[in-house]
């Protein structure tokens, strides 16, 4: 999962990547109001961390700006302001949800969880897609109830895909998802390629249907048929 977090504060915001890249996300930062906005106009997140009070403008007008814009991305504010108001305020323009400083990372990383399994899978924490079962918090697959070994590449690129059914991926979107800002760096997309073909090997080794459909000259979709 790909997460942008809005922080003007240096250590907090080094402490908050460091805890969430450990746990598995690709995590991109911006120090500002204006670096975020023009991140998430530019790319696509599974979820943003908004701190409100920035150095050069109002977290709550990003809020508007996705909204806006219609974008994907779940909201998670945390902020110092903890009034009342502010809380309101910042679920009424559309963020999913509020946690006030100081916060715990444990519970952080668990309200995160929750906004990407309420937008992204229905709330559900088990997810079933044909002859597979995925358990996010497990970072667990299973074909026809048998465990599927992945590479962290792999594993994220078939949770990329069953957030996206039958919707056509480009390479570039998935090297996004995956790199984050690295993305911008590589010679090519090629390597998606090469990750995409050991997943589709895995999952028909243990039977598995092909229903990971290559678009000629578009990108990959993940085939509801």
């Amino acid at each position: 999962m790909k997460i942008l977090v809005v922080e003007d504060e240096p250590a907090l915001r080094s402490s908050l990547i460091e805890y969430l890249r450990h746990d598995g996300y690709v995590c991109e930062t911006a120090d500002g109001y204006r670096q975020a906005h023009e991140k998430i106009k530019l790319y696509d997140y599974d979820c943003v961390l908004l701190d409100l009070t920035l150095p050069d403008g109002n977290g709550l007008d990003l809020v508007r700006t996705l909204k806006a814009d219609g974008s994907r991305a779940g909201v998670l504010i945390i902020s110092a302001r903890d009034s009342l108001d502010d809380k309101v305020l910042g679920l009424e323009l559309g963020a999913d949800d509020y946690l006030a400083k100081p916060f715990h990372l444990a519970e952080l990383n668990a309200r995160l969880k929750a906004i990407i399994r309420r937008r992204q899978f229905q709330g559900q924490r088990h997810l079933l897609f044909r002859d597979l079962s995925v358990f996010p918090d497990q970072a667990l697959v299973l074909v026809h109830d048998e465990p599927l070994t992945l590479t962290r590449m792999e594993y994220d690129l078939l949770l990329f895909l069953l957030a996206n059914p039958n919707r056509v991926l480009t390479k570039e979107s998935m090297a996004e998802h995956l790199w984050g800002d690295d993305a911008d760096t590589a010679d090519s997309f090629d390597f998606i390629y090469t990750h995409l073909k050991n997943l589709r090997k895995k999952l028909q080794e243990k039977g598995a249907d092909n229903y990971i459909r290559t678009i000629y000259g578009m990108g990959y979709k993940l085939s509801l048929g």
